[in-house]
């Protein structure tokens, strides 16, 4: 579950996650923050790693007290597209939670032929976080299609 005002923007390859590729977004990131009043601020890697990577961030001095969500989580699936008969597509499956509960839910879609999005989010937040989170995805299923070297 990743901070609903991070917004990604690289991969953080050096990032101190035990597991990183079990973090909410498929992956580290760095980024900066756009919660109301710090639009644009640099977080520091312990706050990339305790708050915007993770959610629920109730530590965190850039965190507004009202806000409609705590943390953003995503699930993928790839499914054929029956309709058109061409390519398949992701689909995203988005929880947008405010204290442990959802709040708000519902599906993104990505057309990997087009190279699209066909159902995205309009909050720009979310679906930056839905486009990294596709692109952990991608990298993800790469690394498990790769020969193991013997």
């Amino acid at each position: 579950m990743a901070c609903p005002f991070f917004m990604p923007v690289e991969k953080l390859e050096n990032g101190a996650w035990l597991h990183p590729h079990r973090l909410p977004l498929g992956c580290g990131w760095s980024g900066h923050c756009g919660a109301p009043g710090h639009e644009g601020e640099s977080p520091s890697q312990e706050e990339l790693r305790d708050f915007c990577n993770l959610g629920y961030a109730e530590s965190c001095g850039r965190l507004p007290q009202e806000r409609p969500w705590d943390s953003v989580r995503f699930t993928a699936r790839s499914v054929f597209d029956a309709e058109n008969g061409r390519g398949q597509r992701v689909q995203l499956r988005y929880v947008c939670e405010r204290r442990h509960r959802p709040a708000e839910h519902g599906f993104l879609e990505f057309d990997v032929a087009q190279d699209q999005w066909v159902k995205y989010h309009d909050n720009a937040s979310v679906q930056k976080m839905a486009e990294c989170f596709l692109a952990a995805y991608f990298d993800k299923r790469k690394r498990e299609m790769e020969p193991v070297a013997s």
